[in-house]
């Protein structure tokens, strides 16, 4: 009788699960790292304060990602449990990417350029690119948590 009560809630963590990952993406993303770019004046520790963010918001993924794959797997009434395992999966691989390939390789431009920053010199192209990329993984990764929104309601 106890499986079965748990059984009945398994829908609603999942919602709250996808919420909570859905949400804090679009947070950090378009409202937090966009006002620390506008309200601080030295851009260097406005990049610095959202890369520290966007680590925390990266480890959430993973644990808010890894966790509906468990709940997706072993939810035998979900009707389309592929489509949901693939997209949680595509959504896993874009923090991968974007968080843990493209993020170290911009630290390492960052630590080369020094307390100048990253905007003077010669990495500025280099870390254009690699930015613009993450930027993109990342905005498909918050299209597709809509989706995700939308498919687990």
């Amino acid at each position: 009788m106890r499986s079965s009560a748990l059984w009945r809630l398994l829908p609603s963590a999942r919602l709250l699960v996808t919420t909570l990952w859905a949400g804090s993406l679009w947070t950090v993303g378009y409202l937090v790292a966009p006002v620390l770019f506008s309200t601080l004046s030295d851009r260097v520790l406005a990049g610095t304060i959202a890369g520290s963010i966007f680590r925390i918001e990266a480890w959430l993924s993973v644990g808010c990602g890894l966790m509906l794959l468990v709940m997706v797997a072993f939810d035998d009434a979900s009707r389309e449990r592929r489509n949901l395992l693939r997209l949680i999966v595509v959504m896993l691989l874009c923090v991968v990417v974007g968080y843990f390939g493209l993020q170290p390789w911009m630290a390492a431009l960052r630590e080369a350029a020094g307390p100048s920053g990253v905007m003077e010199g010669a990495t500025r192209t280099q870390f254009g690119i690699l930015h613009g990329v993450a930027s993109l993984i990342y905005m498909f990764q918050s299209v597709l948590a809509l989706v995700l929104v939308l498919k687990v309601r």
